[in-house]
């Protein structure tokens, strides 16, 4: 008996990772506005129904997608910064990681581009935004932090303030995140060092 149900929690996460899965898709190529529970369904090979029995609302997909791209990219930062790492190598490992994510994973991109868009626009469900005001600073903070680590032990550009290194380092990754989203397996992804050099 517990063997069934443990198959059947498998199916159940299966099909609402699914469901998301697509919503990401959509929201990221569409936004929120354009996007309707049909076309996720359609997208996702559920019916609409299905659908309503995992989500309440498209709002609601859309609200659990902006929470858990917050998650795992606070979760990746303070991570980043904990590493016994000199201030330099964790810049380059972070911008490493982006890119190759990006270029390994379609979704990895989605991601940032969705919450660029999320940031941009004030329509979008409250609860998303409240989680936007909350966790939308951690990641520049974190940024910058070690880009002041950086340039106090001489191996970060010490001309130009650590807040505004972090927004180039920032507003890079979403740019490099939105042309991968738009241009899917056309997407060339530019060296790390290449990057790197605006830093040192």
């Amino acid at each position: 008996m517990a063997r069934n149900q443990e198959q059947n929690q498998k199916m159940r996460d299966l099909s609402s990772a699914r469901i998301s899965a697509a919503a990401l898709r959509l929201f990221a190529e569409q936004g929120l506005a354009a996007t309707k529970i049909s076309d996720i369904a359609a997208a996702s090979k559920s019916s609409q129904g299905l659908v309503y029995h995992y989500f309440k609302s498209k709002e609601e997909i859309f609200t659990e997608l902006i929470q858990d791209a917050f998650a795992k990219l606070n979760k990746a930062c303070l991570g980043l910064e904990a590493m016994d790492l000199p201030p330099r190598q964790k810049i380059e490992l972070a911008l490493r990681e982006l890119i190759n994510g990006f270029s390994q994973h379609v979704d990895a991109a989605r991601m940032h581009m969705l919450i660029a868009q999320a940031t941009m626009t004030s329509a979008v469900p409250k609860e998303a935004k409240a989680i936007i005001n909350k966790h939308n600073a951690k990641p520049y903070e974190v940024i910058e932090r070690i880009m002041a680590a950086g340039q106090k032990d001489g191996t970060i550009d010490a001309e130009h303030e650590p807040d505004e290194l972090a927004m180039i380092f920032w507003t890079t990754i979403k740019g490099l995140a939105m042309h991968k989203a738009a241009h899917g397996k056309k997407f060339k992804a530019p060296a790390p060092g290449l990057i790197m050099k605006m830093f040192v």
